[in-house]
């Protein structure tokens, strides 16, 4: 019988994965992104490189830069990867 942990990844992948693939796919720079989004670069990177969280703040910005993309994608992406972080943690207890 399968466990409820077996529904989950036992990886956890950061959304700031993601949106370092999306604007290079898009072909625009973190300062690009930046701008375009009205935040500081140092929080573009910070995100690209795990260290900080997608808030629905920065969900609504990045939605208004990247149309196609939605707000709740992104926290979905922020959700899951915090949960899995958390059921990894779990399981190594």
């Amino acid at each position: 019988m399968a466990t409820r942990t077996d529904a989950y990844p036992d990886v956890a992948i950061h959304p700031g994965e993601y949106l370092a693939e999306e604007i290079d796919a898009r072909e625009i720079s973190q300062k690009e992104l930046a701008r375009r989004m009205g935040r500081p670069v140092n929080a573009i990177n910070e995100i690209i490189n795990g260290k900080k969280a997608i808030t629905a703040d920065t969900a609504l910005q990045l939605e208004a830069v990247m149309t196609e993309i939605l707000a709740r994608f992104w926290l979905n992406l922020e959700t899951d990867y915090q949960l899995t972080k958390a059921l990894i943690k779990r399981a190594r207890s």
